[in-house]
């Protein structure tokens, strides 16, 4: 087991979530595409604000990739804006 399965165990066992509902790689994949598409620190922020979401279930079943999509899109998205103001 490496630093990061071991980890992820040890803080799912501490909040008390079953391991079996996390998809690791697909959060890793949007926190790197966030982090490249708008800025690091969104990364962290986004994957807390996703958490609280699926906990208070409002978040739509394909959040992750809404939200990916969101963030590769960030930099036309924001140029757009810039554009119409």
């Amino acid at each position: 087991m490496n630093v990061l399965e071991e980890w992820t165990a040890l803080v799912c066992r501490e909040l008390g979530v079953d391991p079996a509902r996390l998809d690791r790689a697909a959060v890793l994949d949007l926190t790197k595409d966030v982090a490249h598409g708008v800025a690091r620190p969104a990364a962290p922020l986004t994957a807390y604000l996703l958490g609280l979401a699926q906990g208070a279930g409002t978040a739509p079943p394909d959040a992750l990739e809404r939200l990916s999509r969101m963030a590769a899109d960030w930099e036309k998205a924001t140029a757009e804006t810039l554009e119409d103001s």
